[in-house]
């Protein structure tokens, strides 16, 4: 049996459904998400439209279809953040455990590091007990594999499915910090993109 042929490519408009399909997932039965209601496809593409504005948005499929996307988001909306992002990454449920997470956040980072992008960050759910049924320390894992440190965590800050989850806070620092960083560059602006 032949290799599977897998792409990693910036998302596009007709992806929206493979998005939405792949998160209602996460918002329906998981507490990875806080959102209570999935997006349709149209909010789905609303945001693809937002984040590529300035930062990246990358999908991972096959011959199969859309199997994954991570994106990169503004971390706080004033001007000495321009070196920091925020990243999110989901995995089609089905797909997950082959890798692909790791795939996708490497090409993340790529585009990350193009930009002039100096820190990541992430925000995590934490289960606040070993047997919750909707949230493990997966996301925790994958990170730390990553080189990703823990910064702080947050208690009971998100409620769902009528229990409190903690959110942790992971950093992982993309290139040296300079006195004179250079010019963030939008990621459109890039070759690569």
């Amino acid at each position: 049996m032949g290799e599977e042929k897998l792409l990693i490519r910036t998302a596009r408009a007709e992806d929206a459904g493979d998005l939405a399909r792949i998160y209602r997932y996460y918002v329906e039965e998981t507490a990875i998400t806080f959102e209570y209601q999935a997006p349709d496809a149209a909010e789905m593409e609303a945001r693809r439209e937002e984040i590529l504005r300035h930062n990246p948005y990358l999908v991972l499929e096959s011959a199969k279809g859309v199997l994954g996307y991570a994106y990169a988001h503004a971390f706080y909306g004033r001007a000495a953040y321009a070196w920091s992002v925020e990243a999110s990454i989901y995995i089609a449920r089905e797909a997950r455990g082959r890798g692909l997470g790791r795939s996708l956040y490497v090409a993340l980072e790529k585009a990350l590091r193009e930009m002039g992008i100096l820190n990541i960050n992430a925000c995590i759910a934490v289960p606040r007990t070993a047997d919750d049924p909707y949230l493990t320390n997966a996301s925790i894992t994958f990170h730390q594999r990553l080189g990703y440190q823990l910064v702080g965590t947050f208690h009971q800050s998100g409620y769902k499915f009528g229990r409190w989850y903690d959110v942790a806070w992971m950093e992982k620092l993309l290139a040296a910090h300079t006195e004179k960083p250079r010019a963030v560059r939008p990621y459109a602006s890039l070759p690569s993109a």
